[in-house]
């Protein structure tokens, strides 16, 4: 995949994002996408989730973290082009500031996820997802996948939704997008 290609995506999506996020019913988007990513996630019940701190205008699955029932995570980043961490969270954790901007738990006792909710730019009808270029979560889901059996949600809004992410060979698809549409499996 030409890298060009990637990178005029990823400003159309930031673009875009940046436009849903702005929207005066983003309060009300966020808690629809949360009560179905809260029901996706009631069929996991016990297995550790891996969620995120949202940064920028990302999505904020926090409401659905905090609600399961089961262990909580949030990704680390070791360094560049590595799989991520997770490392154990909890609503009302002591937080630090990590690699790019992401806030990480201050005490970082590592957990292996089985449920991984990810953050995205942008997403399609055949469950790829444009990333933000550091291949991350392709690397880890590659990783996990190898080890056993993992679900990968991503966690977007509606607007997000394009015809067709470029991908390229490393590119993991995944198991399904939650936004307050509701939930698409693949």
């Amino acid at each position: 995949m030409d890298s060009d290609v990637k990178s005029r995506a990823r400003k159309a999506a930031f673009a875009a994002r940046k436009a849903v996020f702005g929207g005066a019913d983003v309060s009300d988007r966020v808690v629809a996408a949360n009560a179905h990513l809260n029901a996706v996630l009631a069929g996991y019940a016990g297995q550790t989730v891996a969620g995120y701190m949202p940064m920028r205008t990302e999505i904020s699955p926090l409401a659905a973290m905090h609600a399961h029932h089961g262990g909580l995570c949030v990704p680390v980043i070791m360094a560049p082009a590595t799989p991520l961490r997770f490392a154990a969270y909890h609503a009302g954790a002591d937080m630090t500031e990590g690699a790019f901007g992401a806030y990480i738990p201050a005490d970082l006792a590592y957990l292996i996820p089985r449920v991984l909710i990810v953050p995205l730019l942008a997403y399609d009808a055949r469950g790829y997802r444009l990333g933000y270029g550091g291949g991350f979560y392709d690397r880890t889901l590659e990783g996990l996948r190898a080890a056993g059996k993992i679900t990968a949600i991503g966690f977007a809004f509606g607007g997000q939704k394009v015809d067709q992410v470029p991908i390229d060979a490393t590119d993991q698809r995944l198991d399904m997008i939650v936004s307050e549409n509701g939930c698409l499996a693949f």
